[in-house]
């Protein structure tokens, strides 16, 4: 373990606590948000919680590894999660259903209508920036309002920054909000007919340069939007803000998800530094992928030199004189490392022992079979010294961040030898996340 050992984050304890309500999986692409938020909510319903998961994934693995052959925009039950009363349900956000889902609700039939069918509402829907973060917002609160389930488990966009889906919403609310909306519905709003001249001259300039700019078509796209919207905009600040409350309240908890790599560790320190200043609660740091040893005793430098020993046709820790009595007689005679001990009370054995080895090695009979079984056995030696290289930069990594923020808890999720497909899979990770430290640790 490193000087700077972090608190380990009880897992556990956080599923089990009937408070907690919403747990957010976030950090930066890549680092198995994911994976995590899917073990998570494995775990909690087969200890008994009613438990959903929602995915804003396009790869769409959560829905290979839970075993339902495909998820959208309304929550599925999960076969095979069994727990005593608990309940799995697993759904992907369907971004541009999910904004189409709040016209039909806040608009009338005849203006729904005439905005889902604008082009520019289907643009903005379908991919403007910061829609998606938006929508997963809403989509949460959506989940939260219906009481339906004792645990949502939030898997955050794959943004190329993990703080975008705290400011996203606020951005597309602001957009929808601001003052380039405001204007263009402003010949609306204003009455009398000197004003509407002014307002109708400054406008015929704005809307001309716009115009070059967007395309005469898009502006006009634009306008209806604005038009058939204007009763629907303070909703979306005012939804974007109480969401906002929502994962401040004491029910919700955000686990920061990282790799054990500069980069990676970088962008979580940013994230909890911003759930701070946003007095958003932070449950801990999930560290994915972390490697360990079993054979952590031997360290790479040792490792190295024995490689380099057998290599060179020596033998480590023995005394000059005994090279060829690496391996055991024909007969089945022990080797010179299991007689050294006993040699007192069996000196013919070590005679014999190095008799039959100087033979062997003038005959040349078992040369080439020892000289690969040293070959082996250094190319393992030298793989051993490779992955305490790498446990050792892994622990470097960490520690840095521990020492900017040893007030973080951390769970340390060891790595697996292939990729999660199942629901096997996912309890495998979730009794990582439960252990909090990688294997030979």
């Amino acid at each position: 373990m490193g000087l700077d050992t972090p608190q380990r984050l009880a897992v556990d304890a956080l599923l089990d606590d009937p408070k907690t309500r919403i747990i957010v999986c976030c950090g930066a692409g890549g680092v198995g948000k994911t994976t995590t938020a899917a073990a998570l909510g494995v775990r909690a319903a087969e200890r008994g919680r009613k438990v959903v998961v929602l995915t804003i994934d396009p790869a769409r693995r959560l829905a290979q590894s839970m075993g339902i052959d495909s998820l959208d925009n309304t929550p599925r039950r999960v076969e095979g999660v069994d727990g005593d009363g608990g309940e799995l349900h697993a759904m992907m956000l369907d971004m541009k259903r999910t904004f189409d889902e709040i016209v039909e609700a806040h608009a009338d039939r005849e203006r729904a209508r005439a905005i889902l069918a604008n082009p520019f509402y289907q643009s903005l829907s379908a991919g403007f920036a910061g829609t998606q973060e938006y929508m997963a917002m809403e989509k949460l609160g959506q989940l939260r309002a219906k009481d339906d389930w004792d645990l949502i488990v939030v898997d955050t966009p794959p943004s190329r920054s993990a703080l975008d889906f705290l400011d996203a919403p606020k951005r597309l609310g602001s957009f929808l909000d601001g003052k380039f909306i405001r204007v263009l519905m402003a010949p609306a709003k204003v009455g009398g007919r000197a004003g509407m001249k002014f307002l109708n001259v400054g406008m015929s300039m704005m809307t001309g340069t716009l115009s070059k700019l967007m395309g005469a078509s898009l502006l006009k796209d634009v306008q209806t939007f604005v038009a058939a919207m204007d009763t629907m905009f303070g909703g979306f600040r005012t939804r974007a803000d109480a969401t906002f409350r929502l994962l401040q309240a004491p029910g919700t908890a955000f686990l920061v998800v990282a790799a054990p790599e500069p980069d990676a560790l970088r962008e979580a320190a940013y994230f909890v530094e911003r759930l701070a200043a946003e007095r958003m609660p932070l449950a801990g740091l999930v560290l994915n992928r972390v490697h360990g040893s079993d054979a952590r005793q031997l360290s790479a430098e040792r490792a190295l030199a024995a490689a380099e020993n057998l290599e060179e046709g020596g033998i480590v820790d023995q005394e000059p004189g005994k090279a060829g009595l690496r391996d055991a007689t024909d007969d089945g005679s022990p080797a010179v490392d299991d007689v050294d001990g006993d040699a007192e009370s069996h000196p013919e054995d070590v005679d014999s022992a190095e008799h039959a080895g100087h033979a062997r090695d003038a005959e040349g009979t078992d040369s080439a079979g020892s000289g690969d079984a040293d070959a082996v056995t250094a190319g393992l030696l030298r793989l051993h010294a490779e992955r305490m290289q790498v446990i050792a930069r892994e622990q470097r990594t960490r520690d840095r961040f521990t020492s900017l923020h040893p007030e973080v808890a951390v769970a340390e999720v060891a790595a697996l030898p292939g990729d999660v497909h199942d629901l096997a899979g996912l309890r495998a990770i979730g009794e990582r996340l439960a252990a909090g430290v990688p294997a030979g640790a």
